[in-house]
C-alpha cells in the first residue's frame, strides 16, 4: 500500500488517496499552479471539487497546507473526511481543550501534519501566527473567500485581516477559494487579500444536476408538503425561511406531517444549533429549517433538495444556498414558493435600513434582479448563468419554465384597473384591501371607507383574488408600484406608471399556474437509472452507518451516495474490481473493501 505522505504527483494523490481518476475543469490547472508556488483566485461552484484543488498542492508541497475556513462544522467534516482517506488533517478552533491543542501544535512543529484548518480569528492570534513561524508552510487556502466583501450576503470582518498572510510569508503561494461571486466582488477579494497579480480560474457556475423551480405562493405549508410527498420522502434537505417565528412553526409543522425536521436560527442557544446541526450532518433523512444563519461551509454532499419559503435578498444568495443541494452530482432540487408579501417585506427591509443610500442602492438592484427572476417566462438557469456573466445558448431542459412553459395573457387592462384602484383610493392600502374594492366587495370596511362609491369599485369582478394577486405581486416586481417603509404593505404609484395608466403600452403578464411536480429531466442532468433504491442500496446504507456511528463521523465521510450508487449498480465481488469505484482510495479499500464485499455477496446470494 503507498504511503500517502510520501512525494508524488497529483495525478497518483488523485487516484490512491481520494480515488478519482481523472481531474474535472479546471482542478488539475489549480493544482499545478500552486504546486508551482502561484498565487489563484478560484471561482467553482459547489460541489465542483474546489477542496482538492488546494488539498492535493499541500500534498505534494513541502510542509503543511494552512486552510482558512469560517466554520466549525466545515473543518470538522473535512478533518474527518481527510483522515478517511489517509491524511494527516487538524484543525485548531474553540471548542478544543488545552491538551488537545498542545497535542496538534507539537504534531506541526514535528512535521506530522499535511493540512491543518483554523478560523480566521484564531489564525490572525499572536500565538498562531508566532506558531506557523516555526514550521514549513506549503500553502495558504481562503475558503469562502466572498466573506470579505463587505458588500456581500456573509461578509466576516475578521477577513479584512487576512491580507497579513501575503505579507508575512510572500513566498507561501495562496489561494482564495469561493462558489458565489459576481465580477464587482472578484475584484474586490483580490484587492482586500493582496490577490492583484494572482492568476483567476473561473469555472463554469452550472449544476446540471438541480433542478429549478418556483411557484406562485398560495398557502406555502401545504405547497411545501406536496413538493416533499412527491420526491423527497426521507431525504436530507434544508427549508429556508426569512425569520426565527417562523422557523419554528414551520419546522414543528413538518414534525407533524412525519419529517425528521429539526429548526436551526440565531437565536437559539449555541449548545442547541450545534446539537441540530449534527443531527442533520451525521443522520439520514433529516430536514433543517432555518435562516440564513445555517449552511455556508456545510460539506454534506447528499442534500437532495433546498427549499425556500420566503424570497432570498439576491440572485448570489439564492444561488449559494441553493448550490447546497446535490453536491455530489446526483439529482437534486431548488423549489421556492413565492408571493406579493415577500416582495412588501424586502423592500420594506431595504428601504427601511440603517445603511447609506450606495448600500441601499445596490440591495435593491440585487432584490429587483431576483425578482426577475422569479417571475421570467423563459429558462431560468440561463438566467442564473448570465448574471453569473456567462452565456449559454440553449435552455437547460431542466427547470420548471423548460419543463413546463408558462402561460403569458395580455394584462394591458387590468394593470390600468389595479393602478386605478391604488390611485382612486388615496395610496394608503395595501393590495389586499384594493382587491377588495377592485371585486366590489361588500364589507364593513369597505363601506365605511366610503370606497364603494369610487368608480373602480367592483369593475375587477370577473377577476379573481388569486389573479388578482399575481397581478401586484407582477407589478411591484416590475417597478409600476412602489411599498411604503412603514410596515403597512401600502402601495402607491411610480412614474413608471403613468403610460400604462394612460394606456399607452401594453403590458404581457404571466399566468401563475397550478403544477404537479415536474418529474422529467433534461439529458445534460445526471440520471439516477433507480441505482438509490431496492434492498442492496439499503443494506449498503445500513452498512455504511453502522461504520459511520462506531468512528462518531458523519456517513458520508466513508462514502459518498454517489459511490455507494456505484456499488449498487455494479455490484463488485473483488478488491479490484472495488477499487475501481469512485472515491475509494487505498486507504479506504484497505479498511472498508472486505466489510463492502461481504453486503454486496450477501445479496447476490439471496
Amino acid at each position: 500500500m503507498r504511503d500517502a505522505h510520501a512525494p508524488a504527483e497529483p495525478r497518483e494523490i488523485l487516484r490512491h488517496v481520494f480515488g478519482y481518476d481523472a481531474f474535472r475543469d479546471p482542478q488539475e490547472a489549480i493544482v499545478d499552479h500552486l504546486v508551482a508556488g502561484g498565487d489563484a483566485l478560484v471561482l467553482m461552484p459547489t460541489g465542483g471539487g474546489k477542496s482538492l484543488c488546494y488539498q492535493i498542492p499541500a500534498l505534494v508541497r513541502p510542509g503543511v497546507g494552512v486552510v482558512v475556513s469560517p466554520l466549525i462544522a466545515l473543518m470538522h467534516d473535512q478533518v474527518a473526511a481527510l483522515r478517511q482517506a489517509g491524511v494527516r488533517a487538524a484543525a485548531l478552533n474553540s471548542t478544543l481543550e488545552l491538551e488537545e491543542v498542545r497535542e496538534i501544535e507539537a504534531s506541526l512543529r514535528a512535521g506530522r501534519l499535511d493540512l491543518l484548518y483554523v478560523a480566521p480569528e484564531r489564525l490572525l492570534g499572536e500565538r498562531t501566527l508566532a506558531l506557523l513561524d516555526e514550521v514549513r508552510i506549503a500553502l495558504f487556502a481562503i475558503d469562502e473567500a466572498h466573506c470579505v466583501s463587505q458588500w456581500g450576503h456573509d461578509f466576516r470582518p475578521e477577513y479584512l485581516q487576512l491580507a497579513v498572510l501575503g505579507e508575512r510569508w510572500p513566498g507561501v503561494p495562496r489561494v482564495a477559494l469561493t462558489a458565489t461571486a459576481d465580477e464587482p466582488t472578484r475584484r474586490e477579494i483580490a484587492e482586500r487579500l493582496g490577490l492583484g497579480d494572482a492568476r483567476r480560474f473561473v469555472s463554469g457556475f452550472d449544476r446540471p444536476n438541480i433542478r429549478y423551480r418556483v411557484v406562485a405562493k398560495r398557502s406555502a405549508r401545504e405547497q411545501l408538503r406536496a413538493f416533499l410527498d412527491a420526491d423527497h420522502r426521507g431525504d436530507a434537505g434544508i427549508v429556508y425561511c426569512l425569520s426565527r417565528r417562523k422557523v419554528e412553526e414551520t419546522a414543528a409543522w413538518l414534525r407533524q406531517q412525519g419529517f425528521d425536521a429539526l429548526p436551526y436560527h440565531a437565536g437559539m442557544s449555541a449548545e442547541e444549533r450545534n446539537l441540530h446541526q449534527d443531527a442533520f450532518l451525521r443522520e439520514e433523512g433529516v430536514v433543517i429549517v432555518a435562516t440564513i444563519a445555517f449552511g455556508m461551509g456545510i460539506d454534506k454532499p447528499n442534500v437532495r433538495f433546498v427549499a425556500h419559503l420566503d424570497l432570498p435578498k439576491s440572485v448570489e444568495a439564492y444561488y449559494q444556498e441553493t448550490g447546497r443541494a446535490g453536491r455530489d452530482g446526483l439529482p437534486a432540487d431548488a423549489w421556492m414558493a413565492y408571493g406579493l408579501q415577500d416582495v412588501i417585506t424586502l423592500r420594506q427591509m431595504v428601504e427601511g435600513s440603517d445603511a447609506d443610500d450606495a448600500r441601499k442602492r445596490l440591495e435593491m438592484r440585487k432584490l429587483d434582479a431576483m425578482l426577475g427572476y422569479c417571475e421570467l417566462t423563459g429558462c431560468r438557469r440561463q438566467t442564473l448563468l448570465r448574471y453569473f456573466g456567462e452565456n449559454p445558448t440553449e435552455p437547460c431542459g431542466n427547470c420548471d419554465n423548460c419543463l413546463e412553459p408558462p402561460q403569458v395573457w395580455d394584462a394591458t387592462e387590468a394593470a390600468r384597473k389595479a393602478l386605478s384602484c391604488v390611485w382612486r383610493t388615496g395610496q394608503r392600502f395595501g393590495a389586499g384591501h384594493v382587491i377588495d374594492v377592485l371585486m366590489g366587495k361588500d364589507s364593513e370596511r369597505v363601506r365605511g371607507l366610503g370606497h364603494d362609491r369610487l368608480s373602480t369599485f367592483a369593475i375587477g369582478a370577473d377577476v379573481d383574488v388569486a389573479t388578482w394577486r399575481s397581478v401586484f405581486r407582477q407589478l411591484v416586481a416590475r417597478g409600476f408600484l412602489a411599498v411604503d417603509v412603514e410596515g403597512y404593505g401600502t402601495l402607491r404609484l411610480t412614474e413608471e406608471s403613468r403610460p400604462v395608466l394612460r394606456g399607452e403600452v401594453a403590458m404581457s403578464l404571466r399566468r401563475d399556474a397550478i403544477r404537479g411536480p415536474a418529474r422529467a429531466r433534461s439529458r445534460a442532468a445526471p440520471a439516477d437509472d433507480g441505482m438509490r433504491s431496492g434492498p442492496l442500496w439499503e443494506a449498503l446504507r445500513e452498512h455504511r452507518r453502522g461504520l459511520a456511528a462506531s468512528q462518531g463521523v458523519p456517513p458520508y465521510v466513508i462514502f459518498h451516495d454517489a459511490t455507494l450508487a456505484q456499488m449498487a449498480a455494479q455490484c463488485p465481488t473483488t478488491l479490484a474490481a472495488f477499487a475501481d469505484l469512485p472515491g475509494v482510495g487505498d486507504k479506504k479499500l484497505e479498511r472498508y473493501g472486505e466489510s463492502f464485499l461481504a453486503v454486496i455477496r450477501e445479496h447476490a446470494a439471496d
